[in-house]
Protein backbone atom coordinates (compact mmCIF):
# COMPACT_ATOMS: atom_id res chain seq x y z
CA UNK A 1 0.00 0.00 0.00
CA UNK A 2 2.66 2.76 -0.79
CA UNK A 3 1.86 6.09 -1.33
CA UNK A 4 3.95 8.94 -3.12
CA UNK A 5 7.24 7.66 -4.80
CA UNK A 6 9.72 10.30 -6.44
CA UNK A 7 10.23 9.33 -10.27
CA UNK A 8 12.37 10.97 -12.80
CA UNK A 9 8.79 11.62 -13.84
CA UNK A 10 5.47 10.59 -12.90
CA UNK A 11 4.74 8.80 -16.15
CA UNK A 12 7.61 7.01 -14.85
CA UNK A 13 5.28 5.25 -12.53
CA UNK A 14 2.95 2.53 -13.39
CA UNK A 15 -0.55 1.53 -12.62
CA UNK A 16 -1.66 -2.15 -11.83
CA UNK A 17 -4.51 -4.20 -11.49
CA UNK A 18 -4.64 -3.34 -8.12
CA UNK A 19 -3.75 0.08 -8.06
CA UNK A 20 -4.04 3.77 -10.39
CA UNK A 21 -1.24 6.48 -10.19
CA UNK A 22 -2.43 10.14 -10.35
CA UNK A 23 0.20 13.47 -10.72
CA UNK A 24 0.06 15.02 -8.09
CA UNK A 25 -0.86 18.42 -9.60
CA UNK A 26 -4.47 16.39 -10.16
CA UNK A 27 -4.79 16.17 -6.13
CA UNK A 28 -4.30 19.20 -4.59
CA UNK A 29 -6.96 20.81 -7.42
CA UNK A 30 -9.28 23.65 -7.32
CA UNK A 31 -12.67 22.65 -8.66
CA UNK A 32 -14.32 25.66 -10.34
CA UNK A 33 -17.08 23.43 -11.02
CA UNK A 34 -18.01 20.65 -7.77
CA UNK A 35 -17.79 16.88 -8.80
CA UNK A 36 -19.72 13.77 -7.46
CA UNK A 37 -18.13 11.15 -5.67
CA UNK A 38 -18.86 9.62 -9.32
CA UNK A 39 -17.87 11.77 -11.52
CA UNK A 40 -13.83 11.32 -9.36
CA UNK A 41 -13.98 7.82 -9.28
CA UNK A 42 -14.74 7.66 -13.02
CA UNK A 43 -11.67 10.28 -13.71
CA UNK A 44 -9.48 7.92 -11.76
CA UNK A 45 -10.13 5.18 -14.10
CA UNK A 46 -10.32 6.91 -17.13
CA UNK A 47 -6.82 8.37 -16.29
CA UNK A 48 -5.36 4.68 -15.44
CA UNK A 49 -7.24 3.30 -18.89
CA UNK A 50 -5.17 6.13 -20.83
CA UNK A 51 -1.87 6.13 -18.66
CA UNK A 52 0.46 4.45 -21.42
CA UNK A 53 -0.62 6.74 -23.79
CA UNK A 54 -1.51 9.65 -21.75
CA UNK A 55 0.91 12.22 -22.65
CA UNK A 56 0.46 12.03 -26.10
CA UNK A 57 -2.12 13.60 -28.50
CA UNK A 58 -4.63 10.58 -29.37
CA UNK A 59 -8.33 9.51 -28.24
CA UNK A 60 -8.34 6.69 -25.92
CA UNK A 61 -11.39 4.18 -25.35
CA UNK A 62 -12.84 2.27 -22.74
CA UNK A 63 -16.43 0.30 -22.13
CA UNK A 64 -18.94 1.78 -20.88
CA UNK A 65 -19.13 -1.02 -18.42
CA UNK A 66 -15.97 -0.33 -16.91
CA UNK A 67 -16.74 2.90 -15.57
CA UNK A 68 -21.01 1.75 -14.86
CA UNK A 69 -19.89 0.61 -11.30
CA UNK A 70 -18.12 3.74 -10.30
CA UNK A 71 -21.40 4.98 -10.23
CA UNK A 72 -22.53 6.07 -6.18
CA UNK A 73 -25.45 3.86 -4.92
CA UNK A 74 -27.30 3.53 -8.25
CA UNK A 75 -28.88 7.03 -9.25
CA UNK A 76 -25.85 8.87 -10.71
CA UNK A 77 -25.97 8.11 -14.58
CA UNK A 78 -22.82 7.86 -16.58
CA UNK A 79 -23.53 10.49 -18.99
CA UNK A 80 -24.23 13.01 -16.54
CA UNK A 81 -20.64 12.60 -15.02
CA UNK A 82 -19.19 12.41 -18.58
CA UNK A 83 -20.46 16.01 -18.96
CA UNK A 84 -19.55 17.15 -15.26
CA UNK A 85 -16.10 16.08 -15.83
CA UNK A 86 -16.02 17.79 -19.53
CA UNK A 87 -17.38 21.27 -18.30
CA UNK A 88 -15.22 21.06 -15.25
CA UNK A 89 -12.60 23.78 -15.30
CA UNK A 90 -9.73 23.10 -12.32
CA UNK A 91 -7.02 25.38 -11.39
CA UNK A 92 -4.13 23.57 -10.63
CA UNK A 93 -1.23 25.41 -9.17
CA UNK A 94 2.41 23.83 -10.44
CA UNK A 95 6.03 24.74 -10.66
CA UNK A 96 7.79 25.88 -13.52
CA UNK A 97 11.71 27.49 -14.13
CA UNK A 98 10.97 27.55 -10.24
CA UNK A 99 8.26 29.92 -10.14
CA UNK A 100 4.31 29.03 -9.06
CA UNK A 101 1.83 29.82 -10.98
CA UNK A 102 -1.49 28.73 -11.58
CA UNK A 103 -2.87 26.89 -14.94
CA UNK A 104 -6.76 26.46 -15.28
CA UNK A 105 -7.71 23.41 -17.49
CA UNK A 106 -10.76 21.26 -18.47
CA UNK A 107 -10.76 17.94 -16.50
CA UNK A 108 -11.76 16.11 -19.65
CA UNK A 109 -11.23 16.55 -23.70
CA UNK A 110 -13.66 15.75 -26.14
CA UNK A 111 -15.40 12.50 -26.06
CA UNK A 112 -18.10 9.87 -27.70
CA UNK A 113 -21.19 8.02 -25.45
CA UNK A 114 -22.21 5.19 -27.17
CA UNK A 115 -25.66 4.60 -26.86
CA UNK A 116 -25.38 0.67 -26.44
CA UNK A 117 -24.83 -0.74 -22.86
CA UNK A 118 -21.67 -2.07 -23.57
CA UNK A 119 -20.83 -0.18 -26.36
CA UNK A 120 -17.19 2.24 -26.20
CA UNK A 121 -16.01 5.58 -24.82
CA UNK A 122 -13.52 7.41 -26.49
CA UNK A 123 -12.20 10.70 -25.15
CA UNK A 124 -8.92 12.86 -24.80
CA UNK A 125 -7.00 15.43 -22.49
CA UNK A 126 -7.20 19.03 -23.06
CA UNK A 127 -3.26 19.93 -24.63
CA UNK A 128 -2.74 21.74 -21.30
CA UNK A 129 -4.14 19.32 -19.28
CA UNK A 130 -1.42 16.82 -21.12
CA UNK A 131 1.07 19.21 -20.50
CA UNK A 132 0.80 19.33 -16.83
CA UNK A 133 0.87 15.53 -16.71
CA UNK A 134 3.97 15.56 -18.78
CA UNK A 135 6.02 17.73 -17.01
CA UNK A 136 4.71 16.20 -13.58
CA UNK A 137 7.22 15.10 -11.27
CA UNK A 138 5.03 13.43 -7.85
CA UNK A 139 2.24 11.12 -7.59
CA UNK A 140 -0.40 9.31 -5.33
CA UNK A 141 -0.76 5.69 -6.06
CA UNK A 142 -4.54 5.04 -5.34
CA UNK A 143 -5.44 1.54 -4.34
CA UNK A 144 -8.77 0.49 -6.47
CA UNK A 145 -10.57 -1.52 -3.27
CA UNK A 146 -9.63 1.50 -0.99
CA UNK A 147 -10.93 4.07 -3.45
CA UNK A 148 -14.32 1.87 -4.10
CA UNK A 149 -14.83 1.41 -0.88
CA UNK A 150 -14.63 4.74 0.64
CA UNK A 151 -18.45 6.14 0.61
CA UNK A 152 -18.25 10.03 0.25
CA UNK A 153 -16.35 12.87 -2.31
CA UNK A 154 -14.78 14.39 0.87
CA UNK A 155 -13.29 11.31 1.83
CA UNK A 156 -11.58 10.28 -1.48
CA UNK A 157 -10.43 13.38 -1.92
CA UNK A 158 -9.10 13.36 1.54
CA UNK A 159 -7.20 9.80 0.86
CA UNK A 160 -5.52 11.51 -2.46
CA UNK A 161 -4.35 14.25 -0.25
CA UNK A 162 -2.75 11.81 1.97
CA UNK A 163 -1.65 9.18 -0.58
CA UNK A 164 0.50 11.82 -2.14
CA UNK A 165 2.00 13.22 0.87
CA UNK A 166 2.15 10.10 2.89
CA UNK A 167 6.07 8.98 2.09
CA UNK A 168 7.40 12.34 2.72
CA UNK A 169 9.60 12.77 5.35
CA UNK A 170 7.43 14.90 7.25
CA UNK A 171 4.18 13.85 8.96
CA UNK A 172 2.31 16.96 8.77
CA UNK A 173 1.13 20.30 6.66
CA UNK A 174 -0.67 23.00 7.37
CA UNK A 175 -3.31 24.30 5.43
CA UNK A 176 -5.34 26.95 5.34
CA UNK A 177 -8.92 26.49 5.86
CA UNK A 178 -9.75 27.34 2.44
CA UNK A 179 -6.77 25.44 1.03
CA UNK A 180 -8.16 22.35 2.27
CA UNK A 181 -11.91 23.32 1.73
CA UNK A 182 -10.67 23.60 -1.99
CA UNK A 183 -8.96 20.36 -2.20
CA UNK A 184 -11.92 18.54 -0.25
CA UNK A 185 -13.94 19.98 -3.06
CA UNK A 186 -16.38 21.67 -1.03
CA UNK A 187 -18.81 23.59 -3.71
CA UNK A 188 -19.05 27.72 -2.97
CA UNK A 189 -21.66 28.56 -0.44
CA UNK A 190 -22.02 25.25 1.41
CA UNK A 191 -20.44 24.48 4.77
CA UNK A 192 -19.56 28.23 5.36
CA UNK A 193 -19.08 27.93 9.24
CA UNK A 194 -15.97 25.94 10.52
CA UNK A 195 -18.46 24.23 12.64
CA UNK A 196 -20.31 22.83 9.77
CA UNK A 197 -17.57 21.93 7.91
CA UNK A 198 -15.64 20.01 10.57
CA UNK A 199 -18.94 18.12 10.90
CA UNK A 200 -20.58 17.47 7.78
CA UNK A 201 -16.93 16.98 5.59
CA UNK A 202 -14.01 16.75 7.81
CA UNK A 203 -14.64 14.52 10.75
CA UNK A 204 -16.64 11.85 8.59
CA UNK A 205 -13.87 11.78 6.25
CA UNK A 206 -11.14 11.63 8.31
CA UNK A 207 -12.76 8.53 10.46
CA UNK A 208 -13.62 6.91 7.13
CA UNK A 209 -9.71 7.35 6.09
CA UNK A 210 -8.32 6.38 9.16
CA UNK A 211 -10.43 3.33 9.14
CA UNK A 212 -9.84 2.16 5.57
CA UNK A 213 -6.22 3.20 4.72
CA UNK A 214 -2.50 2.56 5.77
CA UNK A 215 -2.52 6.17 7.32
CA UNK A 216 -4.39 7.09 10.90
CA UNK A 217 -5.16 10.90 9.77
CA UNK A 218 -6.12 14.23 11.72
CA UNK A 219 -6.73 17.36 11.00
CA UNK A 220 -6.81 19.74 14.01
CA UNK A 221 -6.74 23.86 14.07
CA UNK A 222 -3.58 25.61 14.24
CA UNK A 223 -3.80 27.86 17.32
CA UNK A 224 -2.49 31.63 16.72
CA UNK A 225 -1.81 34.06 19.31
CA UNK A 226 -5.23 35.81 18.07
CA UNK A 227 -8.54 34.74 18.62
CA UNK A 228 -9.55 32.31 15.84
CA UNK A 229 -7.74 30.44 13.45
CA UNK A 230 -7.44 30.51 9.58
CA UNK A 231 -5.42 27.39 9.01
CA UNK A 232 -5.41 23.54 9.92
CA UNK A 233 -2.68 21.10 10.56
CA UNK A 234 -3.06 17.44 8.40
CA UNK A 235 -1.33 14.85 9.95
CA UNK A 236 -0.69 11.12 9.40
CA UNK A 237 0.93 8.18 10.64
CA UNK A 238 1.52 4.62 8.78
CA UNK A 239 -0.07 1.96 10.14
CA UNK A 240 1.72 -1.37 12.01
CA UNK A 241 1.40 -4.69 10.37
CA UNK A 242 -1.59 -5.84 12.60
CA UNK A 243 -3.67 -2.86 12.00
CA UNK A 244 -2.93 -3.00 8.13
CA UNK A 245 -4.01 -6.85 8.20
CA UNK A 246 -7.59 -5.57 9.74
CA UNK A 247 -7.93 -3.01 6.70
CA UNK A 248 -7.33 -5.01 4.49
CA UNK A 249 -9.74 -7.97 6.17
CA UNK A 250 -12.58 -5.04 6.06
CA UNK A 251 -11.89 -4.30 2.55
CA UNK A 252 -12.87 -7.89 1.44
CA UNK A 253 -16.18 -7.82 3.55
CA UNK A 254 -19.27 -5.50 2.45
CA UNK A 255 -19.83 -2.44 3.14
CA UNK A 256 -23.38 -3.25 5.09
CA UNK A 257 -21.97 -3.09 8.49
CA UNK A 258 -19.21 -1.44 7.91
CA UNK A 259 -19.89 1.35 10.92
CA UNK A 260 -20.44 -1.46 13.38
CA UNK A 261 -17.82 -3.89 12.56
CA UNK A 262 -14.90 -0.61 12.70
CA UNK A 263 -16.72 0.55 15.95
CA UNK A 264 -16.33 -2.50 17.72
CA UNK A 265 -20.28 -3.09 17.58
CA UNK A 266 -22.10 -6.12 16.90
CA UNK A 267 -24.81 -5.63 14.34
CA UNK A 268 -28.10 -7.45 13.53
CA UNK A 269 -31.11 -8.11 11.71
CA UNK A 270 -34.00 -9.71 12.11
CA UNK A 271 -35.81 -12.52 10.57
CA UNK A 272 -39.27 -13.02 11.18
CA UNK A 273 -39.59 -12.73 15.17
CA UNK A 274 -36.03 -13.68 15.92
CA UNK A 275 -32.52 -12.25 15.65
CA UNK A 276 -29.58 -13.18 13.77
CA UNK A 277 -26.44 -11.77 13.37
CA UNK A 278 -26.60 -10.40 10.02
CA UNK A 279 -25.11 -12.88 7.44
CA UNK A 280 -21.35 -12.03 5.97
CA UNK A 281 -21.03 -12.44 2.06
CA UNK A 282 -17.78 -14.65 0.87
CA UNK A 283 -15.69 -12.21 -1.44
CA UNK A 284 -16.23 -14.58 -4.40
CA UNK A 285 -19.95 -14.33 -3.65
CA UNK A 286 -19.41 -10.78 -4.46
CA UNK A 287 -17.39 -11.24 -7.60
CA UNK A 288 -20.14 -13.44 -8.80
CA UNK A 289 -22.30 -11.18 -8.35
CA UNK A 290 -20.82 -8.63 -10.59
CA UNK A 291 -20.23 -10.71 -13.58
CA UNK A 292 -24.32 -11.41 -12.91
CA UNK A 293 -24.80 -7.42 -12.78
CA UNK A 294 -22.58 -5.73 -15.33
CA UNK A 295 -22.69 -1.99 -14.77
CA UNK A 296 -24.59 -2.09 -11.20
CA UNK A 297 -23.85 -1.12 -8.18
CA UNK A 298 -23.42 -4.50 -6.44
CA UNK A 299 -23.35 -3.47 -3.13
CA UNK A 300 -26.24 -1.25 -3.71
CA UNK A 301 -27.91 -4.59 -5.09
CA UNK A 302 -26.41 -6.33 -1.34
CA UNK A 303 -28.05 -3.29 0.14
CA UNK A 304 -31.80 -4.22 -1.11
CA UNK A 305 -31.31 -7.89 -0.69
CA UNK A 306 -30.89 -7.24 2.70
CA UNK A 307 -33.86 -5.34 3.28
CA UNK A 308 -35.69 -7.16 1.57
CA UNK A 309 -34.74 -10.71 3.53
CA UNK A 310 -36.00 -9.31 6.77
CA UNK A 311 -38.77 -11.06 8.17
CA UNK A 312 -39.03 -13.74 5.29
CA UNK A 313 -36.78 -16.18 7.82
CA UNK A 314 -32.86 -16.60 7.98
CA UNK A 315 -31.62 -18.52 4.39
CA UNK A 316 -30.26 -21.82 4.63
CA UNK A 317 -27.08 -20.30 2.28
CA UNK A 318 -26.71 -16.59 1.75
CA UNK A 319 -24.45 -16.68 -0.55
CA UNK A 320 -26.62 -18.76 -2.85
CA UNK A 321 -29.95 -16.53 -1.88
CA UNK A 322 -28.05 -13.59 -2.80
CA UNK A 323 -27.36 -14.56 -5.81
CA UNK A 324 -30.55 -15.85 -6.92
CA UNK A 325 -31.80 -12.17 -5.71
CA UNK A 326 -29.12 -10.71 -8.25
CA UNK A 327 -30.71 -12.59 -11.21
CA UNK A 328 -34.22 -10.97 -10.34
CA UNK A 329 -32.94 -7.47 -9.44
CA UNK A 330 -31.48 -7.50 -12.82
CA UNK A 331 -34.70 -8.54 -14.27
CA UNK A 332 -36.92 -6.45 -12.46
CA UNK A 333 -34.91 -3.06 -13.08
CA UNK A 334 -32.86 -2.69 -16.35
CA UNK A 335 -30.33 -0.02 -16.92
Amino acid sequence: MSSLQTFQKTLDAKPNDHSIVKPGELVDIVEMTPLTLSDRRIYNLLIANAWDHIGEATQHSIRKSELQSSLHKGTDRLDDSIRRLMSAIVQVRVMREHKWETKRVQLLGGNVIPEAEDGIIRYDFHPLMREIINESRVFARLHKQIMFALSSKYSLALYELIQKRGNLTKSFEDLSITDLRNFLGVPSGKLSSWINFKNKAITPAVQEVSDLSEFMVSIEPVRGKARGFTDVRLSWQRKGLPELQQVERELTHSKVGRKARLAGTVEHVEFGEGVMSLPSLRGDTLNKAKNLLPGYDVYYVEGEWRAWARGKGAPGNADAAFLAFCKKFRKNHPL
